[in-house]
């Protein structure tokens, strides 16, 4: 199912961002929707406090949303991520079966989902993403320097 409008989803995945933000992790929220169009998942970075190299916003919401349909393939979901997701997350991602990737703002030191890479598009792989970018990607791209600006403020 194609929804017409990304932008609620993104809503909810900024609001994961800013609680990272309040909690001093690099601000990046995702959601997980299933076909119906409902947010089966949420989840915000979390490396620091989980002590963890994997606890990004993307991982933690596909193990969510895993377990909500008690199945590590999540075939017709869409995963709404505020910033292109690394290739750890792009990777979890395509063996999740995910249908749609939507991001807010590239990356272009990381992304790979079309900025430095392109794991989405690659015709080696079994899988393939539908990769919509840019949804509310100026309100994301601006959480992301304001938390760095805050970040360098207080080295």
């Amino acid at each position: 199912m194609m929804f017409p409008d990304f932008s609620p989803f993104m809503k909810e995945a900024l609001l994961e961002a800013a609680k990272g933000f309040d909690e001093g992790e690099v601000p990046v929220g995702a959601v997980v929707a299933d076909l119906a169009g409902s947010i089966v998942a949420r989840a915000h970075n979390q490396p620091i406090s989980l002590n963890d190299p994997c606890a990004h916003a993307e991982i933690l919401a596909l193990r969510q949303a895993g377990i909500f349909h008690k199945n590590y393939r999540l075939e017709g979901a869409t995963l709404v991520v505020t910033i292109e997701p690394c290739l750890m997350c792009i990777g979890a991602a395509m063996h999740a079966r995910i249908a749609r990737l939507v991001f807010g703002a590239p990356d272009p030191k990381g992304g790979a989902a079309g900025s430095l890479y392109n794991v989405p598009a690659d015709l080696r792989l079994n899988h393939r993403i539908e990769v919509v970018p840019g949804v509310l990607g100026e309100e994301c791209r601006k959480l992301m320097q304001e938390f760095f600006q805050m970040r360098r403020g207080k080295e």
